[in-house]
């Protein structure tokens, strides 16, 4: 079973867009849809996209729906993959949790409400999972401000040195 016919035919419009790149589909999804995109997906007989091998997130920055979330589906019966994506847009974005469907994904979305700053909304644990609880802002936002320290070499070591940290005595 053809896996974009068979989504086109029971979904319609909730199908934005499919693109095949370099053997790979991406089906973009209505957000409000995702949920039974990807149940349907799981328990269609000819499909059966059993497993959730990831689930990522996109800052598009500047343009505008900003965000993307990519769900990476891959089917062990069948033997092949197919990715849906869903995209949010830049002030408030929300999406409905896939942990349901898929329980894997409970890691995955923290992860991306963590360093993207998209709510999964009805997810069971919306909380960080890398940065402190008490973190400002979201670190894989493109607009995120960059920290960096100057690496120190021997040609630079007393400009690089008088920056340094020390504890004082």
């Amino acid at each position: 079973m053809n896996p974009v016919e068979a989504l086109q035919a029971e979904f319609g419009d909730a199908i934005q867009a499919v693109e095949e790149f370099r053997g790979e589909i991406t089906v973009t999804v209505d957000g409000a849809r995702i949920v039974d995109v990807c149940q349907y997906c799981r328990d269609t007989e000819g499909l059966q996209y059993n497993f959730l091998s990831d689930v990522t997130g996109i800052d598009y920055l500047p343009q505008e729906p900003r965000f993307g979330v990519a769900y990476h589906l891959y089917s062990m019966y069948q033997n092949r993959s197919l990715r849906l994506k869903v995209l949010l847009p830049g002030d408030e974005p929300a999406v409905s949790t896939v942990t349901g469907v898929y329980p894997a994904a409970n890691w995955f979305e923290r992860e991306i409400f963590d360093l993207f700053g998209v709510t999964f909304t009805n997810h069971p644990d919306m909380r960080r999972i890398l940065m402190p609880a008490d973190w400002d802002g979201h670190p894989l936002r493109k607009d995120y401000p960059l920290g960096y320290e100057t690496v120190q070499f021997s040609f630079n070591f007393d400009e690089v040195d008088k920056f340094k940290p020390y504890a004082k005595e």
